[in-house]
């Protein structure tokens, strides 16, 4: 059963100062089913972190269906859906980790990972466990729990955000460039997570440009220029 259906998807931009709208991307098509992983490859500037950002409804789409399979609502379009499903669908059944951090100011790395789980009607008890559990996973130093994030390195905020996106084991989870300024050790962490959420029944979207990463991780791989969408292992045949 399709969790995600993209269809004749397209999103333009507007240059105000110099009166220009830009096609940033068109005429895109996939399908996922449930508990399925897709690559999405491509140069940069080919328009997959707006693909992503349009599903979030970060942008809003100017053409095209993003059908979406709810839990709460059913299918839906996700370029139609109003302001307030979109806020329950952020909360609750999509998640979203990119290469940036961006938090409430004042709240601790634990508080953020604690509140992230209390969302999703944890008890304090299992909060507090699995708050641990996920800060010690990823190797955030525990000296770091109780310290605001600004204060953190860029791999410091970037695996934070990955461990409040993971924990709340959303139905599905669009991945951002989220290794990108990770060393090896880092990414084999948000690997085991990747795996253990899709082994759970998790859906995932992903852009990485470290192909060996999603390499045994990707059920299909969508192709920027070709616009073609393969099975991994069609895709590893073709570039070997």
């Amino acid at each position: 059963m399709a969790m995600l259906e993209i269809t004749d998807f397209g999103k333009r931009f507007t240059i105000h100062h110099l009166s220009k709208t830009m096609p940033a991307v068109e005429h895109i098509n996939f399908t996922l089913d449930a508990g399925e992983f897709i690559g999405i490859v491509g140069k940069s500037g080919s328009g997959k972190s707006t693909i992503l950002k349009s599903i979030y409804r970060t942008y809003l789409p100017d053409t095209g269906k993003l059908l979406y399979d709810s839990g709460r609502f059913g299918i839906i379009d996700l370029a139609k859906v109003t302001e307030r499903q979109m806020l329950y669908l952020r909360k609750y059944e999509i998640g979203y980790v990119s290469q940036f951090l961006n938090v409430m100011p004042r709240t601790t790395c634990r508080q953020l990972v604690t509140n992230a789980l209390l969302e999703m009607g944890e008890s304090e008890e299992v909060a507090r466990v699995e708050t641990e559990r996920a800060l010690t996973h990823f190797e955030l130093d525990s000296k770091l729990w109780d310290s605001y994030p600004n204060t953190f390195s860029g791999g410091e905020k970037l695996r934070l955000n990955i461990a409040m996106a993971t924990v709340k084991k959303p139905r599905l989870l669009l991945l951002d460039e989220p290794t990108a300024s990770l060393d090896q050790q880092s990414k084999e962490k948000v690997r085991q997570i990747i795996e253990k959420l899709k082994n759970t029944g998790t859906t995932l979207v992903g852009i990485f440009h470290d192909i060996e990463f999603m390499e045994g991780l990707c059920d299909k791989v969508f192709d920027m220029q070709t616009r073609q969408l393969t099975t991994a292992k069609e895709t590893a045949v073709y570039e070997s």
